[in-house]
């Protein structure tokens, strides 16, 4: 009995190892098929990574070489054309308190956004208390500069949708910088701006920070910039050399000054002159290094090689790219 019982065991699992043996041997076309399918879709997949990975390579180039027109990672000369800008405002404004400066140009592409940055950047350098305002609620670009989020901002304050400790941003630079992003896009940017909330809110803010910088739009595009002008210290203009037309300028001109508005000075950007003003300074070496520009500053020269006047004296702070500076007091 026991023998019969051993000898059934052993067929059943004489009968069981073939079956495996039988599932194993279907399987296996199975598994060569799935391994072909695989290197096939690795094979198709391996252009689209290297693709994905060249643009994700070239966008954090992009972003490099913005961050090169900005704050700590601006050259020699372009810091010291701020620098001189920065002095020029102390003049222009001597009385106030808290200043209230707001920044335009006459046509989208002039560089205005930059020029604030890199204005309240090196304001905050002396240690005064600096906002920086994105006025721009149709097209905000300060939060992209400055790699922070630009919701909540100044559209959610003044719509009463945020609560102002969400919506201000302490800058990565310094502790009295601050940035209140322009927010969600709203469908009325120009009475936002132009309302008692925004009255109020700079009316507070006067009482916290030395200077308010406000990034506004163009000029000649919208009426953003001109409903809150009544309410600034100054306003200064960014000029693109090469780019600008004196068409729009003119037009940009008789609007600021139909409204009384105060005329600081201009911002010349993406200069190209010579660094001849820096050839003494050999330790720095040549201001070329950014767009094939010269970096330096110096006063300007009309086109027949004469030393430009204006009414009053002018310092014309010339630098590379979107970091280029000229300012003129102008009292408009």
């Amino acid at each position: 009995m026991a023998e019969n019982t051993t000898a059934t065991t052993k067929t059943a699992e004489a009968a069981a190892a073939a079956k495996n043996g039988s599932t194993r041997s279907a399987e296996a076309p199975v598994r060569a098929e799935r391994t072909a399918a695989a290197k096939t879709a690795g094979a198709k997949a391996a252009p689209e990574t290297a693709k994905a990975e060249k643009t994700a390579k070239k966008e954090k180039s992009s972003r490099r070489k913005q961050q090169g027109l900005l704050c700590d990672e601006l050259s020699f000369a372009a810091a010291e054309s701020y620098k001189l800008l920065r002095t020029n405002l102390l003049f222009a404004l001597p009385e106030q308190e808290c200043r209230i400066i707001g920044v335009t140009s006459s046509i989208r592409g002039e560089g205005k956004s930059t020029t604030s940055v890199n204005l309240a950047y090196t304001l905050a350098q002396t240690g005064k208390r600096v906002l920086l305002i994105d006025g721009d609620m149709r097209l905000p670009t300060i939060a992209q500069k400055l790699e922070m989020t630009g919701t909540p901002g100044l559209s959610n304050l003044l719509a009463g949708l945020s609560a102002e400790r969400n919506c201000l941003r302490k800058s990565s630079y310094f502790d009295n910088w601050y940035i209140l992003p322009a927010g969600d896009i709203p469908p009325n940017p120009s009475e936002l701006l132009g309302s008692e909330r925004m009255h109020a809110l700079l009316d507070r803010y006067k009482d916290v920070f030395d200077y308010i910088l406000l990034d506004l739009p163009p000029v000649n595009i919208v009426v953003d910039a001109l409903v809150i002008t009544k309410w600034t210290d100054g306003i200064i203009v960014v000029v693109r050399e090469n780019y600008t037309s004196r068409r729009a300028l003119d037009a940009c001109m008789y609007q600021v000054e139909k409204l009384g508005a105060k005329m600081l000075g201009f911002v010349m950007t993406d200069a190209n002159v010579s660094a001849s003003s820096y050839k003494n300074y050999g330790k720095y070496g040549k201001y070329k290094s950014y767009g094939g520009y010269d970096y330096g500053y110096g006063y300007g020269y009309d086109k027949n090689g004469r030393k430009s006047s204006a009414k009053k004296d002018q310092a014309f702070l010339d630098a590379a790219g979107e970091d280029s500076v000229a300012f003129g007091d102008n009292d408009g």
